[in-house]
């Protein structure tokens, strides 16, 4: 599985996210193109501990059974519950979102497993940084895979 740890992951990603327009049609979901960005800028705040959220009762009960099964190397299915948290629902500009993501990624990457967020995920709770490493490039890559880019 791929790392954002790793910087060609990083920056292959960064180039994805550059294909990105205002016109660019979602395959799936809800989400224009920036509030895609912003959605995935907000999951990177908590992996790196700008934002600290509790674990909710859900993800108290079945949490790492749904973690491993994620994390056990396939792309992210279409249409997954959101956490309200994560939900984007006002106009954005994608340049702008673009930038703060772009920048969020290299952060991560250039942290390492050191500056990666010692609090529980929302839902899985307490994860390895390699855990938020590849929930962090799966994510994107579901994402980026939802504009075809």
């Amino acid at each position: 599985m791929k790392s954002l740890f790793d910087q060609a992951t990083a920056e292959e990603l960064k180039l994805r996210m550059t294909k990105l327009t205002p016109q660019s049609e979602r395959l799936w979901g809800k989400m224009s193109a920036a509030q895609m960005l912003a959605h995935c800028s907000a999951a990177m705040e908590v992996s790196v501990g700008d934002r600290v959220l509790r674990q909710v009762l859900l993800g108290r009960l079945f949490g790492k059974r749904v973690k491993d099964s994620l994390l056990g190397g396939e792309p992210m299915r279409r249409n997954m519950p959101t956490d309200k948290s994560y939900v984007v629902e006002d106009d954005r500009n994608l340049d702008a979102e673009r930038q703060r993501l772009s920048q969020l990624i290299g952060r991560f990457q250039a942290g390492g497993p050191q500056g990666c967020t010692k609090h529980p995920h929302s839902f899985f709770g307490k994860m390895t940084p390699e855990e938020w490493s590849a929930l962090n490039y799966l994510h994107l890559d579901h994402h980026l895979r939802q504009f075809g880019v």
